[in-house]
């Protein structure tokens, strides 16, 4: 096996997997947004497989469109995390918070506890709210964008410092001794920035892995530079290859300027797979899928994406010769050349939506070989680390990948058999750090 496999994590934020039509199949808990039991069994089959880690993202306002579908993401990243801890043993636990309505204090008490109780799992994707609703939900104003982007440099910078407000050095308790720590290095970091500050020490003690690994968005402008200083892991939505080796790229070169090393930046985009034993039986059961959802609002966008009329009733049927002929797509767009190709190809629109091709993510609808081929080419040509893989349905998504696509990048060489360390940080291939980064000002660019 490479001596850098391919990094696996698992995205489980959507508590019924990511097609709208999956909380609506036979089968399915409805109230699976508020069962935390849902989301253990999703961790457990990720680690069954050797996962790197589960991934939860977060709104701190109701998203969606409640007549219609449940609420989007989990009730609360780390308080289901907490949950997960306890009944999984290895694999990592990423949350999103937002540095924008958080304080560091908070943040870094809250992050420190999961990943002393997971035993050095825990991460930490740290991002910039943006809607004016969370803003709302927080009796705060919406900031420009200056003062967004100041603002999470204070909160990174001050989390971390404390982090490492309380050293390893203050040692393990020592009954016999009757010292519980050594407070000389137990100290306050006494920070105040121009938006937030704490006085410090934290208490409570250094993980396994020292502290929690810090994951970023793809972002532009200051929230790249950003994430020059402090990512260790970059969750990205590339729709092509070409796109993900720019992305990846650029995030490698603001490790660079901020003083690191490229390599501690993992970037590990999102994918998504419809699996089946067959080409034809990965398309039925997506096509059961899309029907739960409903059908006629997906033949409309495909209406408007090929600039065709296409009718319900002759959805099982290719695109007449005519239809083909008068195609009008705005061909750059990754979703609407898939769905011209295919039709070309003599798939009926239905199959076509089967396909994939409204889906938020690259991926494909296929066997657990496709899969496996597609991750394997991304991950050959140098465009990633790894990916984060979203499933379209809990209900079989998950297992299906890692009992059916897992073992074949083990075959070939691109993933361990198991475990190769106990913490998040072993498992990304991560440096040890406890506190602010000593390469980097603890002063925002």
């Amino acid at each position: 096996m490479s001596d850098t496999p391919m990094i696996l994590g698992l995205a489980l934020g959507e508590s019924y997997g990511v097609h709208p039509g999956a909380w609506r199949m036979p089968g399915v808990d409805p109230l699976a947004y508020t069962n935390v039991d849902v989301q253990v069994r999703g961790a457990r089959a990720g680690e069954r497989g050797g996962l790197d880690f589960v991934f939860f993202p977060d709104r701190v306002f109701l998203h969606g469109d409640l007549l219609a579908a449940p609420p989007m993401f989990t009730m609360e990243p780390l308080l289901v995390l907490a949950a997960v801890a306890r009944e999984t043993r290895r694999i990592g636990l990423v949350a999103s918070a937002s540095t924008s309505v958080n304080e560091p204090y908070t943040l870094a008490r809250q992050f420190r506890a999961l990943d002393v109780m997971s035993h050095g799992r825990a991460g930490w994707n740290a991002i910039p709210s943006y809607e004016p609703e969370a803003f709302a939900n927080h009796g705060r104003p919406v900031p420009s964008g200056d003062e967004k982007y100041e603002r999470l440099h204070e909160v990174i910078q001050i989390t971390q410092a404390l982090w490492g407000s309380w050293a390893r050095e203050a040692g393990l308790p020592d009954p016999q001794a009757g010292r519980f720590a050594d407070m000389a290095h137990i100290r306050p970091v006494n920070l105040q920035g121009r938006h937030v500050g704490a006085r410090g020490p934290l208490q409570i003690p250094p993980s396994e892995q020292g502290q929690p690994v810090i994951f970023m968005p793809l972002a532009s402008g200051r929230g790249l530079q950003a994430a020059g200083m402090y990512a260790n892991g970059i969750l990205a939505m590339p729709r092509t290859i070409e796109e993900s080796r720019t992305q990846r790229d650029i995030v490698r070169t603001s490790a660079v300027r901020a003083g690191r090393d490229a390599d501690e930046m993992k970037f590990v985009p999102f994918m998504s797979f419809g699996l089946g034993a067959t080409k034809r039986q990965a398309l039925d059961r997506r096509r059961t899928l899309d029907e739960r959802a409903g059908l006629a609002p997906s033949l409309s966008r495909l209406s408007m994406m090929l600039g065709v009329r296409l009718d319900a009733e002759r959805a099982d049927a290719p695109l007449t010769a005519g239809q083909v002929d008068e195609i009008q797509a705005h061909a750059a767009a990754p979703p609407a050349a898939k769905a011209v190709k295919l039709a070309r190809e003599g798939w009926s629109p239905r199959d076509i939506i089967a396909h994939g091709v409204f889906d938020p993510n690259p991926g494909l609808v296929g066997t657990p070989e496709d899969a496996a081929d597609l991750l394997q080419q991304w991950f050959g040509a140098g465009v990633c680390d790894g990916f984060t893989i979203v499933p379209d349905s809990q209900q079989d998504g998950i297992d299906d990948f890692v009992d059916q696509v897992v073992p074949i990048l083990r075959r070939r060489g691109l993933r361990p058999a198991e475990y190769r360390g106990a913490t998040l940080r072993d498992h990304l291939g991560l440096r040890d750090q406890i506190g602010i980064d000593s390469r980097l000002s603890t002063t925002s660019a």
